[in-house]
């Protein structure tokens, strides 16, 4: 009688146990759903008010406020963790939005011109019209400088509700937005350095550069040690973090210069058979090599977002509402808000503005056939998804911050964008839900 093969050992996520079971397995669920950031971003956000607004107020601030010191050698750099947040931590977001744009413009939708204009050009109607409402409110005011605050969409938020929302909002539609989102993205990247950085000093400048051009070398080199180049983006950070311009920056930057198609176009069928690991007894040595070749069919963006994704998605986005949404909240501080110029602007901007910017420059660009819209979405649709564009939370909250140092102000700025930017896709969502039963009704 022949020896029968042992069961497969589970794994612990497909084992039995309660943990397993009632934790771990749920939680990757949770986790792999389009909606997941999104959420964790809201419960980070009302973890952020909550606090703000309880006996803990002076403690959760000054926890914010404490100094954080590095220093190496002759270079020394004191934040509080809040900028520590915002200028370091922050750029590692940049840095995945940076691989993301790389990606979409090599290989994505931005790399059809056919494809790229509709989404192109209502994000351009989605930045100026927002823009120019604000300043209607504000130009000449303290508040003049927040007119970036309405210009961003927040697309965690943003894909979130479209997730929530499943068949009722179309495939098209989520398409549509994500290349919006990424446009939007550079232009509000292109918006911070241009406006939202204290001047520049060009010997700092030009080391920024320098190391850039350095990481072009080492690519054309073909060094694939991670180590130098995580040493060599952080003095790119930090060059540029010194040179006035924000840091941010850099991370979107070493975003570009990253290679967005694989160094080995064979597939992974190929990678194999090549080194016949298929037919050979395998030892430590062939695995690693047969590791490393097949590492290269997939682009070293690819990884890099698949790797980092989580980590800004997770961990960085929510620190960063933890450290920047909290505002203390009052019938009287609500009151005074609501009607303050700087509330009306992003008010006008979030929520008219992003409707009417977005749909009417995809209308025009549908009529001088410059594009049309994505199969499965009718001008109600687009409509929605422009209202849910208005959700702009993250990077509005990020250039409030840049844009004012007076506190009334940052609390008016925080206040508008968390409360328009919850009208915005409340909108964006009954408009979706409508436009859905109306399809079903002519069907």
């Amino acid at each position: 009688m022949p020896n029968s093969a042992p069961p497969p050992k589970k794994s612990f996520l497909s084992s039995d146990r309660a943990i397993a079971r009632l934790i771990a397995r749920p939680l990757r669920t949770f986790l792999h759903t389009e909606a997941a950031g999104g959420i964790v971003l809201l419960a980070a956000t009302v973890v952020a008010l909550v606090l703000a607004n309880s006996p803990f107020a002076d403690v959760f601030e000054g926890f914010w406020r404490t100094e954080l010191r590095i220093a190496v050698g002759a270079f020394e750099l004191t934040e509080d963790l809040r900028h520590f947040v915002n200028d370091a931590l922050m750029t590692l977001f940049f840095f995945v939005v940076g691989l993301e744009i790389k990606r979409e413009i090599v290989l994505g939708e931005l790399n059809d011109r056919r494809k790229a204009a509709l989404p192109a050009v209502a994000a351009l109607g989605g930045m100026v019209v927002p823009a120019s409402l604000y300043l209607l409110f504000n130009a000449g005011g303290a508040g003049a400088a927040g007119w970036g605050i309405p210009m961003a969409t927040d697309i965690a938020f943003a894909v979130g509700v479209l997730a929530l929302l499943g068949s009722r909002a179309p495939s098209g539609l989520k398409v549509f937005l994500l290349s919006l989102a990424i446009v939007d993205d550079i232009g509000a990247i292109l918006v911070i350095a241009l406006f939202y950085s204290d001047g520049f000093q060009l010997g700092w400048l030009l080391v920024a550069a320098g190391l850039l051009v350095l990481v072009v070398c080492l690519r054309a080199l073909k060094t694939s040690w991670t180590p130098i180049y995580v040493l060599v983006g952080a003095a790119v950070w930090f060059a540029t973090f010194e040179s006035g311009i924000h840091a941010t920056i850099a991370g979107v930057a070493l975003g570009l210069l990253t290679p967005a198609r694989p160094s080995d176009p064979r597939g992974f069928r190929d990678v194999y058979r090549d080194t016949g690991l298929l037919s050979n007894q395998p030892d430590a040595e062939s695995l690693r090599a047969v590791s490393l070749q097949a590492s290269e069919v997939v682009s070293v963006a690819e990884r890099l977002e698949y790797l980092l994704h989580p980590w800004t998605s997770y961990v960085v986005i929510p620190l960063f509402a933890l450290a920047n949404a909290g505002v203390r909240l009052s019938l009287g501080t609500l009151g005074d808000a609501i009607g303050s110029s700087v509330v009306l602007g992003i008010a006008s901007g979030l929520v008219v503005g992003k409707i009417v910017g977005i749909s009417g420059a995809a209308w025009l660009a549908v009529r001088l056939n410059l594009g049309r819209l994505p199969e499965g979405v009718s001008w109600r649709v687009l409509v929605g998804g422009a209202a849910v564009a208005g959700i702009g939370f993250t990077v509005s909250l990020f250039i409030a911050g840049l844009a004012f140092d007076d506190p009334q102000l940052i609390s008016e700025a925080k206040i508008g964008v968390l409360l328009f930017s919850v009208i915005a896709g409340t909108i964006g969502a009954v408009l979706l839900i409508t436009s859905h039963r109306a399809n079903d009704r002519v069907r």
